[in-house]
Formats: C-alpha cells, structure tokens, sequence
C-alpha cells in the first residue's frame, strides 16, 4: 500500500487545478499541463487540495497506480509554480559551453562542436563558460535535457574532465603505476 499517496497536494498561490471527466488540468504561472488519471485511482480537487486515494482499497496495484499519480500530480504542481533546474559543470582545458535562443555550442575536445537543438518548453542558461543550467516546467523533460547533454562527453575517471551534474563527485582512479 502506498503511503504517499495517501498525503494531500496542497496548491500554492497562483495554481488551480480542475477535475473533468478523469482528466485533472493545473494551471500556473509558468503555463498550463494536463494528466490522463488511471481508471484505479480516484482524484478528488477540494479547497485548494488535490486527495488521490485508490480504487479498491485492498488492492495493491490500484494503491501502486495512486502513488504514481500523486508523484505526478506533485511534480506539476511544482513545475507550473516554480519550475526545474538542473546544473551541468563543464571541466576541461578548452571545453566550453555557449547559449544562442534555442541552441547550444558546446566544444569538448572533439574535431567538431556540438550543437545541441533544446526542446520547446526547455531553456538553457549559461552564466559562464564552464557552466549550463537548464530549465523547464516538466521535471522529466529537465532531467533528461540534462542527461542528453552529460551523455556527449561524460566525465572520465582518470582526470575528471566531461560534463557533470553539479552537485555530482566523480572518484578518480589511480594511475598505472610501473
């Protein structure tokens, strides 16, 4: 049974949410998102709360499917109030990272560089050269922005040099030792 789907959702100033035929619909300040609710779960909107319970109480799959959706339901709420960031280091002699309307240069070490098209609803900052922050209302979209971007040159563990989250530790291996 799932114990968090058992907590309420509380809306912030600035967010409402409206139920409609199994679809719950949140608007905010960022923009406006809406969530096919599984047929096993029942959502209820009510003095400025969303409750998510199960269908069946005794089911455990039906409890799984109101965990889910409550995380969901959290996770937009969240978004369309303050948004997701997620920050990226670059380190590297000469690697670098630059931010031109819905693209981003990076240069990391290879023949070419790397021009990384951002998704609607995504935004990239770079406050310096060696740093990129990526924001959006959609939590999974951010999270994967972000990975997309690692993931052409992840840190190595010998140096450490790559693209890292920045709140990630690399450990460094040794070197070969004759």
């Amino acid at each position: 049974m799932s114990r968090i789907a058992k907590y309420p959702i509380t809306l912030p100033d600035g967010v409402e949410a409206k139920l409609d035929n199994g679809i719950v619909t949140i608007k905010g300040k960022k923009g406006e998102s809406s969530y096919e609710v599984n047929p096993d779960v029942v959502v209820t909107v009510e003095d400025g709360q969303i409750k998510i319970a199960a269908r069946d109480e005794n089911s455990k799959k039906d409890w799984a499917q109101a965990g889910t959706t409550r995380a969901r339901l959290q996770n937009m709420v969240t978004g369309l109030g303050d948004g997701f960031e997620r920050k990226l280091t670059i380190i590297g002699v000469g690697y670098r990272a630059q931010a031109q309307g819905q693209k981003l240069n990076l240069t990391l070490g290879f023949s070419h560089p790397v021009v990384f098209d951002v998704p609607e609803g995504i935004t990239v900052e770079t406050p310096s050269q060696t740093e990129v922050v990526v924001k959006g209302m959609d939590r999974q979209l951010v999270g994967h922005v972000a990975a997309k971007i690692r993931g052409y040159r992840p840190p190595e563990p010998y140096k450490g040099k790559g693209v890292r989250y920045s709140d990630e530790r690399v450990i460094q291996k040794e070197a070969k030792k004759s």
